[in-house]
């Protein structure tokens, strides 16, 4: 049996790539950092089949002490202060867990764990001001947030490691992923959380930054999958994984109100303190890399996307016995 040691448990992409990999028969040690009110509400459900661990990425000598305890085979540092609007915030603190948590781990897997298999969460944000579309593996970075310069420091720092010390180090250069278990701190899930409010009659609007950003928007649940086919192929190398299409806040808003039979536009105002102090305004990948070398293939389309996302903020509603005042259920809920 493999064991995989992942980090960053308590996010979208952890829950989602933990329960792939306890599909496919392995043994996952999760590494949580210690708080008094620990969230645990997204691996809930897997959660008597996790070893959970804990650690820190600011903490270099508690990610020695992990890896050398539990040996794993593979490694997936998700961890990360993931919030691109919150970076502009908290920058040093944003550079200390997104970026120097990178090297912080490259240096436990190198002591530790030479022989593991190490994956690093990169992200298209480090395009941020893109100088082509689509954006592609061989594409400069250009990064437009802290968050961004953050992850390109990760990024390059893994290719530093893969190169000066031979680990078999990857980076998945991921697009925009959602999915019911994104946090409402993120646009897309701010978005369906408050189409089932004020469908359910808890709100009347939705404000909003810039409802012209273009996306390449994905399901998280895909993108965990090429994650894990990164850490499987002979050599290791960097990939892209994308949907190879894009779309903007605006029909993000448009399909999700259309989902419960409401106009986005009777609802959502724009507020100027939403927008970015430097803006990204598309963001477009091209993953036929990872299509024709790892086999990886996205099945859920933007639309299906969507409207996953907004069910699930409609069942969280009628499972506490509330009904809808506006507009009307999908079928299937009703």
């Amino acid at each position: 049996m493999k064991t995989a040691f992942i980090t960053g448990i308590t996010g979208q992409d952890g829950s989602y790539l933990a329960e792939h990999l306890l599909n496919l028969g392995y043994k996952v040690v999760a590494m949580m950092r210690r708080s008094a009110t620990p969230d645990t509400s997204r691996f809930a459900h897997i959660e008597d089949r996790l070893t959970i661990c804990h650690g820190d990425l600011l903490d270099q000598s508690s990610l020695m002490r992990l890896l050398a305890e539990y040996k794993p085979d593979e490694i997936y540092n998700l961890a990360a202060q993931s919030f691109v609007h919150a970076s502009f915030h908290e920058p040093i603190h944003t550079s200390e867990v997104t970026g120097l948590g990178v090297m912080r781990m490259l240096e436990a897997v190198r002591l530790q764990a030479p022989e593991a298999r190490f994956y690093q969460a990169s992200s298209s944000e480090m395009f941020g001001d893109v100088f082509e579309t689509p954006q592609r593996e061989t594409t400069p970075f250009h990064p437009r947030s802290p968050y961004g310069v953050a992850k390109v420091y990760g990024h390059f720092a893994t290719v530093n490691y893969r190169e000066s010390y031979d680990m078999f180090a990857c980076s998945g250069i991921l697009f925009n992923h959602e999915s019911p278990r994104r946090g409402l701190e993120f646009v897309t899930r701010k978005i369906s959380d408050h189409v089932a409010a004020i469908a359910f009659g808890e709100t009347n609007q939705l404000a909003l930054g810039n409802l012209d950003a273009r996306r390449d928007w994905g399901f998280a649940g895909d993108y965990v999958r090429g994650m894990h086919l990164m850490l499987q192929h002979a050599t290791a190398d960097d990939y892209v994984l994308s949907t190879g299409t894009t779309q903007s806040v605006r029909e993000f808003c448009r399909i999700a109100f259309a989902h419960v039979g409401l106009n986005y536009e009777d609802y959502v105002v724009v507020n100027p303190k939403f927008f970015r102090p430097a803006e990204v305004e598309l963001l477009l990948g091209d993953s036929s890399k990872a299509k024709n070398v790892l086999g990886w293939v996205p099945e859920i389309d933007f639309q299906g996307l969507v409207e996953m996302m907004v069910d699930a903020d409609l069942k969280r509603r009628l499972v506490m016995g509330n009904r809808p005042t506006r507009g009307s259920l999908p079928e299937g809920l009703v």
